[in-house]
């Protein structure tokens, strides 16, 4: 199971799944193909953002979760 944790660049969990982006744009970060997304872990965007980092790691875990066991289904 994949695990997202705070210390991760944003745009390496984009690159695991696009289909991602939405949950990030839900909390908050528009700004998801900008180049800082490259050099920024979860926790500094949530710092600069003003939103919660536990909310934010919660709903990526829940989306990485729910895909892994819909691939498994399949």
């Amino acid at each position: 199971m994949i695990m997202i944790t705070k210390d991760m660049y944003v745009a390496d969990i984009i690159m695991m799944d696009r289909g991602v982006v939405p949950v990030f744009m839900e909390h908050g970060l528009h700004c998801i193909g900008c180049a800082i997304s490259s050099a920024e872990t979860v926790e500094m965007a949530c710092m600069v953002h003003g939103i919660d980092c536990d909310t934010l790691l919660a709903d990526l875990n829940q989306y990485f979760g729910a895909t892994e066991t819909e691939g498994q289904k399949a």
